[in-house]
């Protein structure tokens, strides 16, 4: 540092105050000191001003799974937010999920320093009925129904869901079918249940309900099963991957999308408007997830926000060409 200051011609003060990213520092001294540290190839100690300053910068996030299109771009949306705070972010994946490997990657992020804990958690624990974590540490959960223990930063799925089953009524559906995603899911309990609410409150009786697992191949299966059933005439997939897969089988199947069978997805993945017919789906705003999350696991660190509680991120209907009247109604 001292070296650089002789160079930049300033004092090791301002040095440390450019390095540390204070304000304060006039531009044209900041440049001078900021050339001075690449010609010397100066770079600040990481670790000396994570000592000095009481913090690492660095948020850890853990996640139960890296294949859902969900946890991928909320993780994407985390570092997205983490880097423009100036925080690095640490990434933990969690091979089964129970307490016990729960509370094993807190402590493996405690020793690779991190000031907050975000949790992406998308299924339920298979050994416990709440989500117990250390008191001491700062933590925000995605996707759970923890909001009466922790903060909690969510998409509206049920406000989704209703918005989809919704517009297949008002197209002059009896009735919607859905195709759910797996059983363990909080994402697809709440889609599950806010389209059984829906059609009730409507005065329809719910069909069967179909389950996949995510995959475009769960939703082939489950679409093989449903070109079969000719009342069928409107699908609610509770992901887009299981909407392509449903729309192969009614393909195959001789069953014209949407002349013979309307479907709607949820999430509208980047790919969404270039699937055949281009896809009516509910679109996730992923990004104001992570920013979202971000935000309060900072407040979190600050003792500016609260400690439990639930924040929704709005959906919205995306309407393509893959949902019309029935037949017979167009």
């Amino acid at each position: 540092m001292a070296d650089v200051a002789r160079l930049a011609g300033v004092s090791s003060q301002t040095v440390s105050r450019v390095s540390n990213g204070y304000a304060g520092v006039n531009e044209e001294t900041r440049r001078q000191v900021l050339a001075a540290m690449k010609e010397l190839g100066y770079r600040p100690n990481s670790a000396a001003r994570a000592l000095k300053r009481g913090e690492f910068r660095t948020i850890g996030v853990i996640t139960f799974s890296l294949a859902t299109t969900g946890n991928v771009r909320t993780l994407e949306a985390i570092a997205t937010s983490a880097a423009a705070e100036g925080y690095a972010v640490t990434l933990l994946p969690v091979a089964v999920p129970t307490q016990d490997e729960v509370r094993g990657a807190f402590s493996r992020l405690e020793e690779l320093a991190v000031d907050a804990v975000i949790v992406i958690m998308e299924v339920h624990l298979l050994d416990a009925v709440t989500l117990q974590l250390p008191p001491h540490v700062q933590v925000v959960v995605v996707d759970s129904d923890a909001g009466e223990h922790y903060t909690v930063v969510d998409t509206d799925q049920a406000g989704g869901t209703r918005a989809a089953v919704r517009h297949l009524l008002e197209l002059g559906h009896e009735t919607v079918w859905h195709l759910g995603g797996p059983e363990g899911s909080f994402a697809a309990q709440r889609r599950t249940d806010a389209w059984r609410r829906t059609l009730t409150e409507a005065g329809r009786t719910p069909p069967p309900l179909f389950r996949g697992d995510w995959s475009a191949e769960s939703g082939y299966r489950a679409g093989l099963e449903l070109a079969a059933r000719e009342e069928c005439t409107a699908v609610f997939a509770a992901n887009d991957q299981m909407a392509l897969g449903l729309m192969r089988a009614l393909h195959e199947r001789g069953r014209r999308v949407p002349g013979d069978v309307s479907v709607i997805g949820f999430d509208d993945i980047p790919e969404a408007g270039s699937f055949l017919p281009p896809l009516t789906t509910v679109h996730q705003d992923f990004a104001e997830v992570g920013r979202l999350c971000v935000q309060a696991v900072l407040r979190k660190m600050r003792q500016e926000g609260p400690e439990r509680g639930t924040t929704l991120v709005p959906t919205r209907l995306v309407t393509r060409a893959s949902a019309a009247p029935p037949p017979g109604r167009g």
